[in-house]
Parts: C-alpha cells; structure tokens; sequence
C-alpha cells in the first residue's frame, strides 16, 4: 500500500526536480535592493565621523561598527557583559553617556539617522 501512495508522487517530484534544474541553468541574476536596517540611509555628522567620514550609511552597518568599536577596545564591563563603559569616541554619538546597556546601542543610534521623504 506504501508504494502506492509514494508511486504516484514520482511524477510529481520528477517535475519539480526538472523545474529547479531548468532554473539552475537559467544563469539568471537577481539583484535585490537593500531595504529595512540594511538600506543605506543619510546620517548625522557624528554618526558619520565615527563610521571614518561616510555621509551615510545602514543601521546594520553602524550598529557592526559600533561593537567592533566596543571589542577592539575592551570596552564591555567584564563583570556585566550587558553594560558597556563608555570611551570620548562612543560618547560623541552616545550623547555624552558614561555607561550604556548593550541594548540601548540601536535606541540611542537611532536619532542619527536622518528621517527623509
């Protein structure tokens, strides 16, 4: 009874795999535009200083730079990994914050990116 129901899938399946082959050897690029927290967008002159002069940029993109920033110089409280110490060059885009929870970072990066439209 097993090999019933499996036998009349065959077809089917026998189709698709020609479907996706066809569409393999297609050679046909699809390129999508970045949208949402990966669209490139204008942001304030701090935010752009600290990104190395860049007059805009995506939220992904800033909030990666952000923690490299913050990894590169140790800048996570080694007893509290949630809590971020703040050094002059984090203060410029942070509003002059000493100290700041690892998720706040996208809250307080927000108001550097400059509404359009």
């Amino acid at each position: 009874m097993g090999s019933r129901v499996l036998g009349g899938c065959r077809p089917l399946m026998e189709a698709a795999k020609a479907n996706a082959n066809a569409n393999a050897n297609a050679n046909t690029k699809v390129t999508r535009q970045g949208g949402g927290i990966t669209k490139p967008v204008p942001v304030s002159s701090q935010l752009g200083k600290f990104l190395g002069g860049v007059p805009q940029a995506s939220r992904s993109l800033a909030i990666k730079k952000v923690w490299e920033h913050i990894k590169l110089h140790n800048l996570q409280n080694p007893t509290n990994k949630k809590e971020i110490c703040c050094d002059e060059k984090l203060k410029t885009i942070f509003d002059g914050i000493d100290k700041v929870g690892f998720l706040e970072i996208a809250k307080l990066l927000s108001s550097h990116f400059v509404k359009t439209g």
